[in-house]
């Protein structure tokens, strides 16, 4: 040992460092423990960047230390700041903003979220060479922030939920979850597309469907509960005065919706708490829930063949896939399962004289290789969700939403643009 010290000289703790990675890493391997692949980067940091004092409960040795100019200082502490800042947000926690109102009243426009990526275990990075802390597009100059020179399978380390009978990550029914948007045909990694943010209604082996807007799960009404708040759109008729959209907004939170296609009436999206207040309204006759007729096609609802005649009111019934679970593959429910088969589990298929060509071989089944779930807005009349794109693959999942940290109302004033009710609310 004395003699390898003489000979690689300065070098000798960078060489027995990377050789106790190294033999470290074979070893997590070997005993299945992921979580403990970060312990080299203490140890790094012990032996060369001294950022925490490790051995805290002795009086640290006074060194005579080499003057760092300005610069060095700042670019050393900026370093560490990224380098903790992409740790954190990888593998434990990120914010999420909510653009949309598809999850309102639940999740309000402003929201600015923290979502745990350790609840169902974070992936490693698909696309390891990326800018740090941004998601897919360079700020300021566009373009990508990421390259596809090195990419990695899909791989999920060990989360703190316990897996269930449908989901072998832990996601529970009706968890707020955010995932990447499966339908995006823009070319993108999985985990450099677009993030979106709905309610888990359906997991693996769930029978889903929607009859006359009302959620079924395994032919039970979906069970809601404090926090979660089902919106729909509503036609409200008057006796000849309108409606004070001012106190419609601040007494009764109602921010989506105007006048109807008729004299004396208005289209309006509300809870069930909104409908029942604007019905003791003196000078409303009636309100009525806007729902489609069953067995009306419509071609933006998935899977957009008219073997299904669904729309967003009346839906289905479908079972949501799970891992190992065979079906019967015809041409006619085909439609249901083309992009599970050759889009997220990578098998060419082709239609050839009625009969279905699965990896150059005529299929009559299929047998699903990963966990599917179905996603929906709870603002059901204002929600791009699974009814229009379909299932949600497990390997799109990103983490499950756990508390607001600030809360941003851009149609207040003053200190009222902070919803102050809602900071640090956990996410139902």
């Amino acid at each position: 040992m004395k003699n390898i010290k003489e000979i690689l000289g300065t070098y000798f703790t960078i060489v027995m460092f990377l050789l106790f990675t190294i033999a470290w890493t074979i070893f997590v391997n070997a005993i299945d423990g992921e979580w403990l692949y970060f312990i080299p980067l203490f140890v790094g940091d012990h032996l060369f960047w001294h950022t925490f004092n490790y051995t805290f409960w002795k009086k640290r040795e006074k060194k005579p230390k080499k003057q760092k100019s300005e610069l060095r200082s700042w670019f050393d502490a900026i370093l560490f700041a990224v380098i903790a800042a992409t740790i954190l947000r990888t593998f434990l926690i990120e914010a999420y903003t909510i653009p949309t109102s598809s999850m309102e009243k639940s999740l309000l426009i402003g929201d600015f979220l923290f979502v745990s990526k350790i609840s169902y275990g974070p992936r490693v990075p698909i696309t390891p060479l990326a800018f740090p802390l941004v998601h897919h597009t360079m700020p300021f100059f566009g373009g990508k922030s990421y390259s596809e020179s090195v990419k990695l399978p899909y791989h999920r380390m060990k989360g703190l939920s316990d897996a269930n009978k449908n989901s072998s990550i832990g996601v529970e029914r009706n968890d707020c979850v955010v995932f990447n948007w499966p339908a995006e045909t823009l070319g993108r990694p999985i985990d450099k597309k677009e993030n979106y943010i709905k309610r888990c209604v359906g997991l693996p082996g769930d029978k889903i469907e929607v009859i006359d807007g009302q959620l079924m799960v395994n032919d039970a009404l979906q069970e809601e509960f404090e926090g979660m708040k089902n919106q729909f759109q509503y036609t409200v008729k008057t006796k000849g005065t309108g409606l004070n959209p001012k106190i419609l907004y601040e007494k009764y939170d109602i921010t989506e919706g105007g006048y109807g296609r008729n004299q004396n009436e208005y289209m309006l999206t509300l809870t069930n708490k909104s409908r029942d207040a604007i019905a003791t309204f003196p000078n409303v006759e009636s309100i009525s829930k806007r729902v489609k007729e069953k067995n009306k096609f419509e071609e933006y609802i998935y899977p957009h063949s008219k073997n299904f005649s669904w729309n967003e009111d009346n839906y289905g019934p479908l079972i949501i896939p799970k891992a190992g679970i065979t079906i019967n593959l015809t041409t006619e429910n085909l439609p249901l399962y083309k992009d599970i088969i050759e889009r997220y589990e990578g098998n060419t298929l082709k239609v050839v004289g009625g009969e279905i060509v699965i990896n150059k071989e005529v299929a009559t089944s299929y047998t699903f290789k990963m966990n599917y779930y179905w996603l929906m807005g709870d603002n059901r009349h204002n929600s791009a969700d699974s009814r229009f794109w379909g299932f949600v693959p497990e390997n799109h999942i990103v983490g499950k939403a756990l508390f607001i940290w600030m809360s941003w109302d851009k149609n207040a004033k003053g200190l009222k643009k902070v919803r102050w009710n809602r900071l640090f609310d956990g996410v139902k």
